[in-house]
């Protein structure tokens, strides 16, 4: 089994995060986003991953493309790293991987995350992983027959179903899967300037191919600060759930109370605070005289004199206020 992960550029939806980390190296819970993606899926489908197939832009750089590899390390697969030179849609970013396109594959976009507790049908040609949600007009969406895919309605006016494809796709033949975006390539066919993945899996359905839905239990976004804030502390109270140690040894409190769930990383110091509930704190941060929840503080930040509810703050940033509901960047300093 292959993973192929479309990361695209950095996004701007979430800067000034992202001006210095690609989205889905932001920690969320302590650990990037595209690895705990990664780790989901690989405890979804139960097998061993050959390879993770990492689809960047270049000026992500070297230090970026060492940690992905020793992401897909971690996991015993050979990571891997492609480019993708311009934004030309869906199809044309997994096309990038081409060369990684082989037997049973796996493609995950990385700015999502999701819990399941589902078996893989790998008798089916392709699993859509897809979730229930109250407004389907805002997603893709597919339409069953009994447990088979018949129709992908991108962004439906009219209801024609509630289960919103989450960007997660499994297909028994990357070779398949390959042909049909090429087509697509060599034939320049586009929508709205872009070569969209949509497009081949209707022709692989139009072909016969099998289809089937893969239902998640919950549906996790990155997309922005408010909605990446929210899925920390979603993931949080999952992780606490499961009776996951969050808080580490070496973190020291001083006259403080950490209220869970959160997640403390290493070398954090906290005097006169009160943090939690839904806070991480990454490494080597410190937080003075301050009260935080339902937060995301990254790394090496300084934090004094706040009452933050809803922040979301980068590496090496420091506050020193009063303001509540904030995002401020790698290297900000707001006093």
């Amino acid at each position: 089994m292959k993973i192929i992960v479309p990361m695209a550029g950095r996004g701007s939806r979430l800067r000034p995060h992202t001006l210095t980390v690609p989205k889905p190296l932001i920690p969320i819970a302590g650990k990037p986003i595209v690895h705990r993606l990664v780790e989901d899926i690989a405890g979804v489908i139960n097998q061993d991953i050959e390879e993770i197939a990492f689809i960047i832009h270049k000026d992500f750089g070297p230090q970026v493309e060492k940690d992905l590899i020793a992401i897909a390390e971690k996991l015993g697969s050979k990571g891997t790293i492609y480019y993708q030179e311009q934004p030309l849609g869906t199809a044309h970013a997994i096309m990038s991987a081409k060369e990684s396109m082989s037997g049973p594959i796996v493609v995950a976009y990385a700015d999502t995350l999701f819990r399941a507790d589902f078996t893989l049908d790998t008798s089916a040609d392709s699993v859509i992983w897809v979730k229930q949600v109250d407004d389907p007009s805002a997603f893709g969406v597919v339409k069953l027959e009994g447990d088979r895919i018949t129709d992908f309605v991108e962004k439906p006016k009219e209801y024609v179903s509630d289960l919103a494809i989450i960007g997660i796709y499994y297909f028994k033949s990357g070779e398949t899967l390959r042909a049909e975006l090429q087509y697509l390539l060599d034939n320049d066919i586009v929508k709205g300037g872009e070569y969209q993945l949509t497009d081949g899996l209707e022709n692989m359905k139009q072909k016969g191919l099998k289809f089937v839905p893969g239902k998640v239990d919950e549906w996790m976004d990155c997309g922005n600060k408010n909605v990446t804030v929210e899925t920390n502390s979603r993931l949080l109270g999952f992780l606490h759930s499961d009776g996951e140690n969050l808080v580490d040894e070496s973190a020291k409190l001083e006259n403080s109370t950490v209220i869970p769930p959160c997640f403390i990383d290493k070398d954090v110091v906290l005097i006169n605070a009160t943090v939690g509930p839904n806070v991480s704190l990454g490494r080597g941060t410190h937080v003075s005289d301050s009260t935080i929840k339902n937060s995301l503080v990254q790394t090496h930040a300084h934090i004094k004199n706040a009452n933050l509810d809803n922040a979301m703050i980068g590496n090496h940033a420091s506050f020193d206020g009063k303001f509540t509901s904030i995002s401020i960047g790698d290297y900000s300093v707001l006093e």
